[in-house]
């Protein structure tokens, strides 16, 4: 059942976004008040207003603390919203944390008259339209979709005092929040029985696993390492910023610096490592995490352990009188992270602690995810580093991040950022997954376009599969949805607008198609794409236009589009010729390859074609060129297909439509005289220059064309141009030794 709500026509809102309604998966919070119909009947009509604005003003304050948007009060129930408009990847978390902070609220504040309230909470996430104009407290009519009576039915089988959860919320915050599974529950008009958890508390902050082979980022490795080691060597503090969107592996590549990097030049090395969880508690909980790492000291420990363990890594550091005033600071800090006074002053203790380790011993200080973090923590590493540089420690500082973090680092600060993995690379890293996994490794071949070279889309499209997901829909998982999503809602309205135009384009991106479909002036969406382009989500094409940086950000920001909208933009778009659009040569016997993977071609005399012959054949040895339904990787030879070199003709692909950017074309011609320009282009599929008709064929030789023909060489049996591929992939062709 779909809830629709009616909203009032005379209202008039002036939309903030350029695409004002977008489709948005948002989670629902739902809460209702206990035995409310007799509390109210017993009591006055002022007491009953008075209770009312108390509940609701707790309800709203704890919502609006974990940026939830209250969108209607019926009653005395409460629905919120959380991700209408902005989502950080982390909205069911932090619903299902204001669903417990609300009962835990009002199990501590009596009301009016010392009544105290009992409430059940319903959390959902699901699609959803949304206004984006009218995402106000108190807009009423923002979302509409059946999640919103998903929320509001799971509230019913809520005990008093719990927070009821579905599936999706469930999975959304698996090993953020403990859950319980509950019996399903019926609910009317869903069959079967619905499935519903009960969230018990926030989990306890744990390290990630990695327990899988590193593949690639050997270069990375070893230049972070050598600045790292030329900070402890010269005794020059160093700042360097590990810097990837979701899933290129940042946190991989840290975790295999503080396992691999234990000495330099001979010197033990000492790792202090913090993670920074989304929306901690305590602002300082990082720093406290810093403490509990450089001391020792676990979360089950008493506080006599902790004394002990505090006393025994003070100790070599400070005199008996001054340890004995630092450590109740330091394990007040502990126990209540919060910003105040008294933590402030346990962290300035903190960090006079890591500057005298560093003074005895080469010290390495990584904070993960630090755009996560309150400002309060960006402050205390400002000050180490500050503090360090001044004495000539030996001390380096790692911290790793999200590009669009804008925090300002200090002008000495190196940034390394984590690229996509390479073709040759992720068809390992998936052939490992699927292996590890019991999934079939023939898969890699679909997935491989999928996962656009970030390692963790890899890991997460066969976690879905081993969850049970369809290997022949290869649905986009909801953990790859999240991450994309809340990488397209950092951006502004307009940016957002010109990415969800461009994801309804097929092709290439060209900003005069942009703007047709948004109705722009031309020439408006240029300074949009040049800033995408600088913020990674866009790539610039040789040929011109742009293209997605990684597939699953052309599809969710495609299907953010309501369905209507979407029309409008492909049928505005309709009359601007793509850049990857098929042309004909002037010559009707000759073509090349064009499509989506055109590249200009690249013109070789013969006399030094037998010279690159044997380095092409061997580079093809090892990269088959693929289209999106084969793979560029070491499966293709297994499966006997035909190896592309000087003498043969490359596989056309099944489909162009959404052919990756890919093979630059290589042109013959005689090595003496002038080379007149000549397109190059590829015949439609049927045309006598069909290249996939040829594959296996052999090798006719090449013989001189007649004297009109200037000096170009045809082939003997069609009198085209011979097209000879180059690897689609160049950086990994530099790059593979290293990182294989």
């Amino acid at each position: 059942m779909t809830t629709s709500i009616i909203v009032d026509t005379q209202r008039t809102v002036t939309p903030l976004w350029p695409v004002p309604q977008e489709r948005r998966v948002v989670t629902v919070l739902f809460a209702d008040i206990v035995g409310s119909t007799a509390l109210v009947d017993r009591l006055d009509p002022e007491d009953v207003r008075a209770l009312q604005r108390a509940y609701f003003d707790t309800v709203a304050g704890v919502l609006h603390r974990w940026h939830g948007v209250v969108e209607k009060y019926i009653g005395d129930a409460v629905m919120a919203l959380f991700g209408a408009r902005h989502s950080d990847g982390f909205d069911a978390y932090r619903a299902v944390r204001a669903g417990l902070e609300i009962q835990a609220a009002l199990d501590r504040r009596p009301m009016v008259d010392g009544i105290r309230l009992r409430v059940r909470v319903g959390v959902a996430t699901g699609e959803v339209v949304v206004d984006l104009g009218d995402v106000v407290t108190g807009g009423h009519g923002v979302a509409s979709g059946a999640v919103i009576t998903t929320a509001a039915r799971l509230q019913e089988y809520a005990a008093p005092g719990a927070v009821a959860l579905c599936a999706a919320t469930a999975r959304a915050t698996a090993g953020l929040i403990t859950q319980r599974q509950l019996t399903p529950v019926p609910v009317a008009g869903r069959v079967p029985p619905v499935p519903v958890w009960h969230a018990v508390g926030p989990v306890r902050p744990g390290a990630d696993r990695h327990d899988g082979p590193l593949i690639g980022r050997r270069r990375e490795l070893a230049t972070i390492r050598d600045q790292l080691g030329a900070a402890i060597r010269n005794r020059t503090p160093r700042w360097i910023s590990l810097v990837g969107p979701t899933g290129s592996g940042r946190s991989r590549l840290l975790h295999e610096l503080t396992r691999g990097l234990t000495t330099v030049d001979g010197l033990s090395v000492r790792w202090c490592v913090a993670t920074c969880q989304p929306y901690p508690d305590q602002v300082l909980a990082p720093v406290a995490h810093l403490l509990r790492d450089l001391a020792g000291i676990r979360h089950s420990d008493g506080p006599a352990a902790v004394h002990d363990r505090l006393v025994a890594a003070l100790t070599p550091l400070f005199p008996p009188t001054r340890v004995a005033t630092a450590v109740p600071a330091l394990q007040r800090l502990l126990t209540t992270p919060d910003g105040s006074a008294a933590a402030l002053a346990g962290a300035a203790i903190c960090r006079e602690v890591l500057l005298r380790l560093a003074a005895h011993r080469p010290l390495m200080v990584a904070v993960d995810d630090l755009d996560r973090a309150a400002p309060a923590v960006s402050r205390f590493l400002h000050a180490l580093f500050g503090a360090a540089t001044e004495r000539g420690l030996p001390l380096a500082l790692l911290t790793v991040h999200q590009p669009q973090w804008a925090d300002t680092r200090p002008g000495p600060a190196r940034q390394m950022t984590i690229g996509p993995l390479a073709t040759v690379q992720s068809g390992r890293l998936l052939r490992h997954l699927l292996t590890r996994a019991g999934q079939p490794v023939a898969l890699v071949d679909r997935l491989l376009p999928l996962v656009g070279g970030r390692p963790g889309h890899a890991a997460a499209y066969v976690t879905s599969l081993v969850d049970g997901a369809d290997p022949a829909a290869l649905a986009l998982p909801e953990a790859v949805r999240r991450a994309v999503g809340a990488e397209l809602d950092h951006l502004d309205g307009e940016r957002r607008a010109v990415l969800m135009a461009a994801g309804t384009l097929g092709g290439l991106i060209s900003g005069a198609a942009v703007d047709r479909a948004l109705g722009w002036t031309p020439g408006r969406s240029a300074s949009a794409l040049r800033t995408l382009v600088a913020s990674g989500l866009l790539l610039p094409h040789q040929v011109g236009g742009y293209a997605f940086a990684a597939p699953a950000l052309r599809q969710v920001a495609a299907e953010r589009l309501p369905r209507a909208l979407r029309a409008v933009f492909q049928r505005r778009a309709a009359g601007v010729p793509h850049l990857d659009t098929v042309h004909r040569d002037a010559n009707p016997r000759a073509g090349a390859v064009s499509g989506s993977a055109a590249r200009s071609a690249e013109i070789v005399r013969l006399d030094t074609v037998g010279a690159r012959t044997g380095r092409l054949d061997a580079v093809f040895a090892a990269l088959a060129s693929a289209g999106p339904g084969d793979a560029t990787g070491p499966t293709a030879p297994r499966r006997g297909i035909p190896i592309p070199t000087m003498a043969t003709r490359p596989a056309a692909s099944g489909s162009d439509a959404n052919r990756p950017a890919g093979p630059r074309r290589l042109r013959a011609v005689a090595s003496a005289g002038d080379v007149p320009p000549t397109p190059a282009t590829r015949p439609p599929r049927g045309a006598g220059g069909d290249l996939s008709r040829d594959i296996g064929r052999a090798a006719t030789p090449i013989r001189p064309a007649p004297t009109s023909s200037a000096g170009h060489w045809t082939s003997a049996d069609a009198g085209v141009v011979r097209a000879i591929p180059r690897p689609p992939l160049i950086r990994p062709l530099d790059g593979l030794p290293a990182s294989a």
